[in-house]
């Protein structure tokens, strides 16, 4: 990187032009690579190099595929805010060829398609919106005539990196559920190589732009997990983080929807809150830019555990989660405890006669252990004369 430090990059004319480009103020701009570098783990310096790119980086060409999926993940990009959607799309990214977003359709939108993967073979990213239909041909979904399988092959075969967006790409989601009809399945099961995935229903749409923009800065996708999830965003599991933990801690939990202690923020373990086997950082990052507690257990609901493989979309709700770290022990205090009342004349003398029995019983424990450590001693004495008359005797 040419710069180490962001302050070096302050009167920068590229870092101006950067800044008017997207909409922002020099200081919002320099805030949100610092924030992106920091969200990404990335070392001291590393702010400087994600200014660089985005300042004077040729903007990377993706192509951005639809299947089996409700569209959630791309309503979350539309949210974004730190920069905004045609932002992003227009001045980070470009984004040459969405099916949601185009103005175009039909026979048009298919030839942008190939025409940016012609122009940019090699150096594109392809992202992949929803499951994969593999059933019977996969003929349960097709786009301008090709099965979502073909197009999934083969705009994967000359992309620089692939990235599964949402759980239905990542591992089949919703769509892949019992007793999944269709034989839906995740992009890496397709194409059998592993890819980025950003599970999550949907996921974080700050997840994925930290994502695109490691790929812009260093040439290459950030350390994944053994399921191939970046693990800037994947590493802590949502109970560390809970706003809730410190209830949980203290065994303070909500039994109902709407009880005493769910309207005062109690735990949600017991309604069957998935945080405590889940990895995300939805308590952290948030979402909607909207402040505290905008997220699933913030708002009273609890995690389904969406970015996990075998919990979202296959364990009942209602289901108690694994604890990976600790388990809630059983003697918990019930939130509320009686307060008893002052001892009566009859239970303190049964109290007393307790207290009598076994100060006489540890008496006698002792008494006997005392007695027994004399004879043992007197034993070993006998034992040592024998030994020694027989010695004589020869």
């Amino acid at each position: 990187m040419a710069n180490t430090s962001l302050l070096k990059l302050q009167g920068s004319r590229v870092v101006t032009a950067a800044s008017e480009r997207l909409g922002l103020s020099r200081r919002e701009f320099l805030q949100f690579c610092t924030g992106m570098a920091a969200s990404l783990g990335l070392p001291q310096g590393a702010d400087a190099a994600v200014a660089e790119a985005i300042a004077t980086q040729k903007r990377p060409s993706v192509i951005w595929l639809h299947f089996q999926e409700c569209t959630g993940c791309t309503e979350s990009m539309l949210r974004a805010e730190h920069p905004t959607l045609e932002r992003l799309i227009l001045d980070v990214i470009s984004l040459d060829y969405h099916e949601t977003l185009f103005a175009a359709a039909g026979h048009q939108v298919e030839q942008a398609r190939k025409t940016a993967m012609s122009e940019n073979k090699g150096r594109y990213v392809l992202v992949v919106e929803g499951a994969v239909p593999t059933r019977d041909g996969g003929i349960y979904c097709k786009v301008g005539g090709r099965t979502a399988v073909e197009l999934t092959r083969e705009c994967a075969a000359d992309a620089a990196a692939v990235i599964a967006i949402g759980s239905c790409a990542s591992w089949g989601g919703m769509p892949s559920a019992d007793p999944n009809p269709t034989g839906a399945s995740g992009v890496a099961a397709v194409l059998g190589k592993p890819v980025v995935t950003i599970p999550g229903c949907p996921p974080n749409p700050y997840n994925f732009l930290s994502t695109v923009v490691h790929f812009l800065t260093f040439g290459s996708l950030p350390p994944v997990d053994e399921l191939g999830r970046p693990k800037f965003a994947y590493s802590r599991l949502v109970h560390e983080n809970c706003e809730r933990r410190a209830h949980f801690d203290a065994g303070r939990f909500a039994m109902d929807f709407g009880d005493e202690g769910h309207r005062k923020g109690y735990c949600l373990y017991k309604l069957g809150c998935k945080g405590p086997e889940t990895y995300a950082n939805c308590p952290t990052i948030l979402f909607g830019d909207a402040g505290a507690g905008t997220w699933p257990v913030g708002c009273g609901h609890p995690c389904i555990g969406c970015t996990e493989q075998g919990i979202g979309f296959s364990k009942p709700i209602h289901m108690l989660a694994k604890v990976k770290n600790a388990e809630p022990p059983q003697q918990y205090p019930r939130i509320v405890e009686e307060k008893g009342s002052g001892a009566t004349l009859a239970s303190a003398a049964i109290l007393a006669a307790v207290a009598g029995a076994a100060a006489g019983g540890t008496a006698m424990v002792a008494r006997n252990l005392g007695l027994s450590h004399k004879l043992e001693e007197a034993e070993r004495a006998a034992a040592s004369s024998k030994t020694e008359l027989g010695n004589g005797q020869r």
